[in-house]
């Protein structure tokens, strides 16, 4: 037996991308737009609708404009090498696959350990927002609602559970195990609809920008801007969960790499030209932190235009849900798939040929968390393990262009090592920023994970030639 074998830091081969034979397989049926609309449905949401007006009000004033832009340079870095990974790599698992292939075992069951809890936190998170924007409507309506069914305790007189919240997660889940092409004709829709009201936002707002709202264009410094750029750093990823449906794209080494791309530029057009609106249309001290867009146009005389941004937000933000618990469940399959969890997990419906278990116990525990925790606990959870999977990914494309230069790929990240350097730092620096308390719940989340490795994980890996299911695989040595 091979100490390459036995090591924690073993790889899995990069040429090694067919599924493991009984257990099931995903349905190859994503096209280019449909990948495109599932990143931009994962990045476009709480961002323009909520966040852009926040930061601009307390953080960076006009220049919240320059603090997006800096965010999605950042994003960029890490965005490029993603790229180069999914059309070098057609495989579910996204950041989870691409540190197993090219960093070895355990630096790829960390992170897939990570995603599995920050992209159920994510969802949660989204769910409670957008419960909070159907409490508004349904409150508009002249509907009296009980207070228990109204938020987590502690959030309000009488909240016991959020029932919008938990009734939103199981939709989710329900819409993804109809099936991958079923999910990105809905993603589709729903991502155009959204992109449209974007537009509509903007051409309206154009001819309501007064010049004077942008002095001073920077009240808080460039320091504020910078303060900016990290706080919205977190609305300008969302192309990663996509990556993770890599083996669902019917050419993935052509389209994964364009997709991710052509998803980061719409999303920061949209950005821009959004922020450039909203801080013209409303001096920076007036705009309301938690409906930027709504009370700006209010504050025109178009309320009736504020109600459909209402209802257009909620839409919008559901595709992020959508984007997440997609990414979550398909790490999942793979980490399963390959050994380091149960097999029971990537069993696939013989029909939709979607990993229904998993689809549903996302789908469960993402509506506990929501149904029962503040939105801030939910949130503290989403951001170190995101952070963790760019500093990996931007490190194992340059590890993996040098060590496997032969290797064939459909996308070369440009300037090499110095963009997915950039990706590195940035990364590192959110994350030194992070509350203590984060990393703490992120250590007893990885030591929870380094127990399951080495009591299961390690010792049932395909890549384990003494492995209980790899005689069942029928896999050579190397697998």
């Amino acid at each position: 037996m091979s100490g390459k074998n036995q090591s924690i830091l073993r790889r899995k081969p990069i040429g090694d991308i067919e599924e493991e034979a009984g257990i099931g397989h995903l349905s190859r049926t994503l096209g280019l737009w449909q990948l495109t609309a599932i990143g931009v449905g994962g990045i476009i949401g709480a961002g323009i609708f909520s966040l852009a007006g926040a930061v601009a009000h307390q953080t960076a004033g006009p220049a919240v404009l320059i603090s997006f832009l800096v965010a999605g340079v950042a994003s960029a870095a890490a965005a490029l090498s993603y790229a180069e990974f999914a059309g070098m790599i057609p495989k579910a698992g996204s950041a989870y696959t691409y540190g197993y292939a090219a960093l070895g075992e355990v630096v790829g069951w960390f992170i897939g350990w990570d995603l599995l809890l920050e992209y159920t936190a994510i969802v949660a998170v989204v769910a409670i927002g957008i419960s909070g924007y159907f409490g508004f409507l349904v409150g508009q309506l002249g509907v009296d609602l009980p207070a228990w069914m109204l938020g987590a305790p502690g959030t309000g007189p009488g909240h016991v559970v959020d029932v919008f919240a938990i009734i939103l997660c199981l939709l989710t889940a329900w819409i993804l195990t109809r099936g991958i092409q079923s999910t990105g004709r809905f993603e589709l829709l729903v991502v155009a609809l959204k992109v449209l009201l974007v537009v509509v936002i903007v051409v309206l707002g154009v001819f309501h920008i007064n010049s004077a709202n942008y002095h001073p264009y920077f009240p808080f410094g460039f320091g504020g801007v910078m303060t900016g750029a990290a706080t919205v750093f977190f609305a300008v990823f969302g192309y990663d969960a996509m990556s993770t449906a890599a083996e669902e794209s019917r050419d993935a080494t052509r389209h994964m790499p364009k997709a991710i791309i052509y998803s980061l530029v719409i999303a920061m057009v949209l950005y821009v030209l959004a922020t450039l609106v909203l801080t013209g249309m409303q001096n920076y001290t007036q705009i309301d932190p938690k409906s930027g867009f709504a009370s700006a146009f209010a504050a025109v005389g178009l309320p009736g235009v504020a109600d459909v941004i209402a209802v257009g937000a909620i839409i919008s933000i559901l595709t992020v849900m959508l984007t997440f618990m997609l990414g979550v469940t398909r790490v999942w399959f793979s980490m399963s798939r390959d050994g380091l969890l149960p097999k029971w997990f990537a069993r696939t419906d013989p029909k939709r040929h979607v990993p229904t278990r998993v689809t549903w116990i996302v789908g469960l525990g993402s509506a506990i968390l929501a149904g029962v925790l503040p939105i801030n606990t939910v949130a503290e959870l989403t951001n170190i393990g995101i952070l963790s999977a760019f500093v990996v990914v931007c490190l194992a494309v340059i590890v993996l262009r040098y060590r496997s230069p032969e290797i064939p790929r459909s996308f070369r990240t440009p300037l090499m090592p110095v963009v997915p350097a950039i990706g590195v730092l940035f990364s590192l620096w959110l994350i030194i920023s992070l509350p203590w308390e984060t990393w703490v719940r992120f250590a007893v989340w990885l030591v929870v994970g380094l127990a399951i490795y080495f009591g299961y994980s390690r010792r049932h890996s395909l890549l384990n030639p003494d492995s209980p299911r790899h005689a069942q695989a029928g896999a050579p040595g190397g697998r």
